[in-house]
C-alpha cells in the first residue's frame, strides 16, 4: 500500500476528486487504482478566506513497488507501515495484577487477556455506569464520593474528558489503539482526523465492550476494590493488597503494573513511605476560559464557520511572556462544559469534557502555566503534589467552601478586579459558582503569566480576551506532578516485578500516551519470563 501525504483538499471534496489527484501524483492511471481511502484529515484554517483540509491517503494500486521505486525521493509518498500487534502465549507462572483500569490499565489488561494471561485488575472506583451517576450527584448535589469520581473508576480520567485521542508523541501503536477503539465502539473518524475523539458518551460505551472483552477472554475486573500494598520478598514483589467491602485481600502474583492516574495521592504517599522510589516531576496549573463556542467558530473559520463538514472549532496556542514564562491551551473542548474534577474533600478541581456532538453552548479549553521543582521550593519528592492541593483547598476557600467553582470574568482579570455580574456568557460549571479572583488562589506568577498570556493571545485568536468571558478554576491535574522511577525493564529501580505506568507513574500525558505504554508494559510483564 501507497501513502500519499500533504493532499490539500476542498471541504466538499470527493473521491473522484482523490482519484484523480493520486493519478497525477503517482504518474499512473486512474485504471490502475484499485482502491484507495483518506488515512488522516486536519483542517488547515490558516488563511481564513480558502479554509481547506490537508489530507493522507492510502492507495493500492498496480506495480506498487514500481511506483515506490520510480518516486523514491518523494517527500509526499511513501510505503504504508501499520503495526500488527501478535498475540503470543503468555509463559507466566502467576497471574499478573494491574492497578487500575484508565486507558493504561485497559490497554495493558486487553493485551494480557489476549495472550491468555488471565490479567486481574483492581480498580478503586466503580463500573462506568455507576461511576456516572456518582458524577452526576456531584455535579448537581455537591456530594462527592472520593473513590469514584470524574479522576478515580472505570475508563479514568479521560473518560470524562472528552475522549481526546490526539498526541504529540509519534508510536507505531497509535493505529492499533484507535483501531481497536473503533473496533468496540468508537466513532469512524477516529482512523482518520488528525485530531480524533470519541466523545465522553460514546466512550462509555467503548470502554464497557473492551471490559466485556477482556472478561471472555480470562481476565477479571475488581471494581471498587482500593490497592493497599505490596508485598515483598527480598526485592521481588511476591503479592498485592487490597481492600474491598473493608475487607482485605491478598493477591499471589510476580508482576504488577500500576496505571494509577494521576490523582492517586494516598498511593504517592503510601509508595513513599515504604521505599519506592519517587521523584518530583514538573507539571502545571492554571484556570478553564470559556468563550460562546460561535465565537469560536467565526475566529477560527471565518466565513467558513458552521461548515457542516468543519463542526464545532477548536484551538492550541502558546504565549511567551516577556517574564520568561509560558501560558499554554490544554485539552480544548469545543462545544462542551466545564465539569466539577475533585477527589478529595474540601477541594475545587475542574476539567473539560465534550460529547462527540460537541454542540454545547459555551467552548472551553485550559489554560496552563509550567510548574517546575525550582518554583516549588521544596526538594520531597511529594511537594509538588502538596502544592496542588494547597491551590485546591484555596480554590475551595474562596466559593464559599460549598464546591462552588470559583469565577471570574475575563476583562477583570485583566484589570486585577473582582467580578461582580455576569455578561452574555454563562458558566457552564455545576454545582454552582462564586465570584472570585484567581488571584485568591493561584500565586502571583501563574496570574501574571495568564493575564499577559491571554492578551497575547487575543492578537491571534480574535475576541479571545472578551470582556465576558469566564475563567473558571482551579486547572491542577493535567499531569503527574510525581515520577515512580522504573528502569530499562520498565520495572520500577526499588522492586522488581512493580511496573509504574502511565500518566500516574509519569510517563505518559493523555489517553493515546497512556494506553500506548499500557501496551509497552505489558509487552514487558510478558517478556519477563522468557
Amino acid at each position: 500500500m501507497i501513502r500519499i501525504n500533504n493532499i490539500k483538499a476542498p471541504l466538499d471534496f470527493d473521491n473522484a476528486f482523490l482519484l484523480d489527484f493520486a493519478a497525477k501524483e503517482l504518474k499512473t492511471s486512474c485504471k490502475n487504482i484499485h482502491n484507495l481511502q483518506v488515512a488522516r484529515k486536519s483542517v488547515d484554517a490558516r488563511k481564513k478566506d480558502n479554509i481547506c483540509f490537508n489530507l493522507a491517503i492510502n492507495v493500492q494500486c498496480e506495480n506498487e513497488y514500481q511506483l515506490l521505486k520510480k518516486h523514491a525521493k518523494s517527500a509526499n509518498i511513501s510505503k504504508q507501515k501499520i503495526y500488527e500487534f501478535a498475540a503470543k502465549e503468555s509463559k507466566l507462572k502467576k497471574r499478573p495484577v494491574i492497578v487500575g483500569f484508565g486507558p493504561a490499565g485497559i490497554f495493558a489488561a486487553y493485551i494480557l487477556a489476549l495472550c491468555g494471561a488471565d490479567p486481574i485488575v483492581l480498580e478503586r472506583g466503580q463500573d462506568i455506569d455507576s461511576r456516572a451517576e456518582s458524577v452526576n450527584n456531584f455535579s448537581k448535589n455537591g456530594n462527592l464520593n472520593t473513590e469514584s469520581n470524574i479522576q478515580f473508576g472505570e475508563g479514568g480520567a479521560g473518560a470524562f474528558s472528552d475522549g481526546k485521542l490526539n498526541t504529540g508523541t509519534n508510536d507505531e501503536k497509535h493505529f492499533f489503539i484507535l483501531k481497536t477503539l473503533n473496533e468496540f465502539g468508537a466513532p469512524d473518524d477516529i482512523l482518520i482526523n488528525a485530531k480524533p475523539h470519541v466523545g465522553t458518551d460514546k466512550l462509555r460505551i467503548t470502554i464497557k465492550n473492551m471490559r466485556k472483552r477482556i472478561i471472555e477472554l480470562g481476565g477479571e475486573i475488581i471494581f471498587n476494590a482500593k490497592f493497599t500494598e505490596v508485598v515483598k520478598n527480598g526485592s521481588k514483589l511476591c503479592a498485592v493488597k487490597y481492600i474491598k467491602n473493608g475487607q482485605t485481600e491478598t493477591i499471589q502474583t510476580d508482576h504488577c503494573i500500576l496505571a494509577l492516574g494521576h490523582s492517586a495521592r494516598d498511593v504517592f504517599e503510601y509508595l513513599y513511605k515504604s521505599g519506592i522510589e519517587i521523584i518530583q516531576k514538573s507539571f502545571a496549573v492554571g484556570v478553564r476560559i470559556e468563550h460562546l463556542a460561535q465565537d469560536i467558530n467565526e475566529a477560527m473559520y471565518g466565513r467558513f464557520a458552521n461548515h457542516p463538514k468543519l463542526g464545532a472549532a477548536d484551538y492550541k496556542t502558546v504565549a511567551h511572556t516577556n517574564q520568561g514564562r509560558t501560558m499554554y491551551s490544554f485539552c480544548m473542548c469545543p462545544g462542551g462544559v466545564v465539569v466539577p474534577a475533585a477527589s478529595e474533600e474540601n477541594s475545587v478541581v475542574t476539567n473539560g469534557m465534550s460529547n462527540f456532538a460537541r454542540d454545547e453552548v459555551n467552548s472551553n479549553s485550559a489554560l496552563l502555566v509550567g510548574i517546575s521543582p525550582a518554583d516549588i521550593g521544596d526538594s520531597s519528592p511529594l511537594a509538588a503534589m502538596e502544592f496542588q492541593r494547597r491551590i485546591e483547598r484555596a480554590a475551595f476557600l474562596s466559593a464559599n467552601s460549598s464546591y462552588a467553582a470559583p469565577i471570574n470574568l475575563v476583562g477583570d482579570f485583566l484589570k486585577s478586579n473582582t467580578s461582580k455580574k455576569l455578561g452574555s456568557i454563562k458558566p457552564s460549571y455545576m454545582p454552582s459558582t462564586e465570584f472570585a479572583l484567581p488571584d485568591s488562589y493561584l500565586p502571583e506568577f501563574v496570574c501574571d503569566t495568564l493575564r499577559q498570556g491571554i492578551s497575547i493571545t487575543a492578537e491571534k485568536i480574535k475576541g479571545f480576551d472578551r470582556s465576558d468571558a469566564i475563567l473558571t478554576g482551579v486547572e491542577s491535574r493535567s499531569s503527574s506532578p510525581v515520577r515512580i522511577v522504573r528502569d530499562e525493564s520498565l520495572c520500577s529501580t526499588s522492586l522488581k516485578g512493580l511496573y509504574p505506568c502511565g500518566e500516574g507513574a509519569g510517563y505518559a500525558g493523555g489517553i493515546m500516551s497512556a494506553a500506548s505504554d499500557g501496551i509497552r508494559c505489558a509487552l514487558a510483564v510478558l517478556e519477563s519470563e522468557k
